[in-house]
């Protein structure tokens, strides 16, 4: 059945395109203007609307991209961002699994025990003790160890889990199968929607963490993430100076700031489109009930 749309509706539409449209530029722009800014030069680009880049000058970039600070940070960010939420979900999701089981012995005790850890944390001091009297200080494992298991992954997985029928496991145990090939070959395909969120999560927030570097890894350089020499660059001049060191033709501090800070966002915006797909669905089903 087709209805006729009167003028109030063609209003309403059109206002609803346009408060989009203002929300988009809004949302848009300050990337676009980052952007632009670190590929102009500064005499054009200071106090301009950057549509596109004012007189195209790339020393910025040479600078930072010839400094092996930057490199060896965005291979610490990225084998961080990479390791940690893979083996965060393959140890989350076997847990998930076996909180999932209505076999489990003191399942509930445990269910509840997980909803606490979720929302109490022991805090930064205890945190600290812990890393150090374990030895992780300076150390690449601590980005590791400490993430491989999250008690709000463990929750939205096996919420998940719970949602799949439990005649797909029976039919393993038939055959002769474990728990293990239980969950690897049956389960764990099937929640490839809650997996995809998880991964997304885990690769935004490890890309992103900089307060761990800069409790446990403040003292070794070889150690510093993306994130870390980006706060350290907007906020030391002396750091800027170093990497212009060197550089006949150094770029300006502001465009060098501006070019870092797109070095570090261009590889979340390039993964979050391939992850996007299954995460909506993966949360939403993976939060139905707790």
């Amino acid at each position: 059945m087709k209805f006729k749309r009167t003028p109030a509706d063609k209003i309403f539409d059109g206002l609803n395109g346009l408060i989009m449209l203002v929300i988009f530029v809004v949302m848009v722009y300050p990337f676009l203007y980052v952007i632009n800014f670190s590929l102009s030069t500064l005499s054009q680009a200071t106090g301009s609307l950057l549509l596109l880049p004012k007189g195209v000058n790339l020393d910025a970039y040479t600078t930072l991209l010839g400094s092996g600070t930057i490199l060896h940070a965005f291979f610490i960010s990225a084998a961080r961002s990479l390791i940690t939420p893979v083996l965060s979900l393959a140890v989350s999701g076997m847990a998930a699994y076996a909180l999932a089981s209505p076999n489990l012995v003191f399942g509930k005790f445990f269910k509840t025990y997980f909803v606490l850890v979720m929302y109490l944390s022991a805090g930064i001091i205890p945190s600290y003790v812990f890393i150090k009297l374990y030895g992780l200080m300076n150390n690449f494992l601590v980005y590791v160890l400490p993430g491989l298991c999250s008690a709000f992954n463990l929750i939205l997985i096996r919420t998940y889990i719970e949602s799949i029928p439990r005649s797909l496991q029976e039919a393993v145990y038939m055959d002769g199968g474990n728990d293990l090939q239980a969950y690897w070959k049956v389960i764990f395909p099937c929640c490839k929607p809650v997996n995809a969120s998880i991964l997304l999560f885990g690769i935004l927030n490890n890309w992103n963490a900089f307060i761990d570097t800069q409790l446990y890894c403040s003292m070794e350089t070889k150690l510093y993430t993306m994130q870390y020499v980006l706060f350290n660059t907007l906020a030391s001049q002396t750091n800027i100076e170093a990497l212009k060191s060197g550089i006949l033709k150094a770029p300006n501090s502001q465009t060098l700031k501006m070019a870092i800070t797109v070095i570090t966002i261009l590889p979340v915006m390039c993964v979050y489109p391939f992850l996007q797909k299954d995460f909506a669905s993966g949360i939403m089903l993976g939060s139905v009930k707790a």
